[in-house]
């Protein structure tokens, strides 16, 4: 992935995003950024091809409940199928990085986050991928104050705003660093200086200070670095050549390496830094079998071959009963991109809207617009399932009905599924007590709403069989996060809920089963 630096100045102007919406929810103008001063921040380049055009319907003539668009954009992953019969994450949260020919697509690139935010403390969102050559991770952290060494040291460089990737290419990690285990330091900075990176590599014992290749791009928005006045945040690009790590070239489908991520935090020249925050929560730097898992390859799912012998639909009854809990957290659709400091860095984190008749799904590569991005929540029972079945195929059915930016501005969005394994509260839930993800699984293309179609909206569907097979092996419901890795303004796209009324029962989250004997 190659990413151009640009310096942009530009005055207190507030841009509009006007939602697509429908009679019953109604649109919501919702505004992005509005500080002023200089920033810098990477742009992204996205090697995904270009859509093609999706032709406006007529007025008179919008899409019928049953209308399922083909995506206008492709996946340009190598694997259009997965390594199948993948083992499921039991022990240790992992990230399933998609390959990639020639530049990996931001947009594309698996994801997962950590961090709780608030004006001292920090949220961050990780993408994973890799090519034929390197191993790439993009970090950005949700910062409000950014601080920088004027004058770095490699053995001080974790003491100010900076990021440290862990790995261990041989999964049998013990609890020191072996001659497989891996770290890359970067600290924040104007440019990408090499004075602001140290590598090392375990010795058996410790961490040995050796000079091993490897590109770290910063990025920032914000008034300007090391001052007092608020920021959005920074982002860090790791590059890391397979070659560094004595590989000729990327490891096989399927394998597994240890990842850990640390990112450290600095708020104030003087009084040092705050707490580390990692990835997964049970990091160690300095114990590699302590670090989450790093898959080669999305995972894949056998199908049973036998004749189907069952199947159920899953979705909530009535508004008023409790089966199918959903909720985004974030941007929600009452408070999109909202501008005002201390509502953003004290509140939004906070906000539980649960009991929403609508949800959001949003991200994008300009860290300022954090206060943009949502991320959606869904619990299937399967208790309607007998035992001793085996499952043939899930599909999990989303109806959209509108988006952010209008037709000419919103692009497609690669909708990404995740699973959880810890349960959560539809009253409560929100972005800072919501479950981290446990690990991701795939992901479906969902257009931009061309004009406002019928109820229930426009179907879109994600196959989960991996993740209800293994739920339903375990004995637990199937706990699912629908969020996405894009680049571009205006990513957001609007869902029916669980909430929505009963004259709209076909528009709730559905989740269709089949199985085998």
């Amino acid at each position: 992935m190659r990413e151009l630096f640009q310096k942009l100045t530009y005055g207190a102007t507030t841009l509009l995003l006007l939602g697509v919406a429908l009679a019953g929810i109604g649109p919501h103008a919702t505004a992005q950024d509005d500080s002023a001063g200089s920033l810098y921040l990477p742009a992204v380049i996205r090697a995904a091809p270009t859509p093609t055009p999706t032709p406006t319907p007529s007025p008179t003539l919008p899409p019928t409940p049953t209308m399922t668009p083909t995506p206008t954009a492709t996946p340009t992953m190598v694997e259009p199928t997965p390594v199948p019969g993948t083992p499921p994450a039991t022990s240790i949260r992992r990230v399933n990085a998609p390959i990639f020919t020639g530049d990996i697509v931001f947009e594309q690139a698996a994801i997962f986050w950590f961090g709780q935010l608030s004006p001292t403390s920090n949220h961050t969102q990780v993408r994973v991928g890799y090519n034929s050559s390197t191993l790439w991770l993009y970090v950005a952290s949700f910062d409000r104050r950014l601080w920088f060494d004027n004058s770095p040291a490699a053995a001080s460089l974790t003491e100010w705003d900076a990021a440290t990737i862990l790995l261990d290419t041989g999964m049998a990690a013990g609890s020191a660093p072996s001659t497989t285990a891996y770290r890359f330091v970067a600290q924040l900075s104007g440019d990408a200086d090499p004075d602001y990176r140290a590598a090392y590599r375990g010795d058996g014992q410790g961490w040995a200070t050796q000079a091993l290749s490897f590109a770290a791009t910063p990025g920032w928005r914000g008034a300007s670095l090391n001052d007092t006045t608020n920021d959005r945040g920074w982002v860090m690009t790791f590059e890391i050549p397979f070659s560094t790590l004595g590989l000729s070239g990327p490891p096989a489908a399927g394998s597994e390496w240890k990842l850990g991520v640390l990112v450290h935090d600095r708020d104030e020249q003087s009084g040092g830094a705050n707490a580390d925050t990692f990835w997964p929560e049970s990091t160690r730097r300095d114990q590699p079998a302590s670090w989450g898992t790093l898959r080669f390859g999305l995972p894949g799912y056998v199908a049973q071959t036998s004749p189907v012998t069952g199947q159920a639909t899953i979705r909530r009854a009535t508004q008023s009963d409790g089966t199918v809990p959903d909720a985004d957290v974030g941007s929600t659709i009452t408070n999109q991109c909202p501008g005002d400091d201390f509502h953003i860095w004290n509140e939004w984190a906070n906000r539980n809207t649960g009991d929403a008749p609508d949800f959001n799904i949003q991200n994008q590569s300009d860290i300022a617009d954090w206060p943009c991005f949502a991320r959606y929540y869904v619990t299937f029972p399967l208790s309607s399932i007998p035992a001793g079945k085996r499952i043939v195929s899930a599909t999990l059915t989303l109806h959209q009905y509108g988006n952010s930016g209008d037709a000419g501005q919103a692009e497609p969005s690669w909708i990404q599924v995740l699973t959880t394994n810890a349960d959560w509260q539809e009253a409560s839930v929100t972005w800072n007590n919501a479950p981290l993800a446990w690990e991701n699984i795939g992901g479906t293309w969902v257009n931009p709403v061309q004009s406002m179609p019928q109820w229930p909206g426009i179907a879109w569907s994600w196959d989960v069989s991996y993740a209800v097979a293994n739920a339903y092996a375990s004995g637990q419901p199937v706990r699912l996060i629908l969020y996405e890795a894009d680049s571009a303004y205006h990513s957001g796209k609007y869902f029916v809920s669980s909430d929505t009324g009963d004259w709209n029962i076909e528009g709730r989250p559905r989740l269709d089963v089949t199985w085998s004997d």
